[in-house]
């Protein structure tokens, strides 16, 4: 095996390496914004079910579970505040 050979062998492995760190960071951002969001539709059930009792309702959809996704639990309160100035 020559030099040059050897040179597009590392130089490939180098592009290879730098190609995939350049994508597995979006995609854990992705991953992590989904399961987030699943656990957010899962506090609304969880606020829907307990407010059941007192008559509050906060709607279920795509919107409110990424919005507690990417805030928390602050995200919670910011959408129980919002229903009651709305409402």
């Amino acid at each position: 095996m020559d030099y040059n050979n050897m040179l597009v062998f590392a130089a490939s492995i180098c592009f290879i390496f730098l190609f995939g760190r350049i994508f597995v960071k979006p995609l854990k951002f992705v991953i992590k914004l989904a399961l987030n969001s699943i656990l957010g539709g899962l506090l609304i059930l969880l606020i829907n079910y307990i407010g059941g009792w007192f008559s509050f309702h906060i709607g279920l959809n795509i919107f409110t579970s990424v919005l507690i996704g990417l805030l928390g639990v602050p995200g919670a309160i910011l959408l129980i505040i919002l229903h009651f100035f709305i409402v």
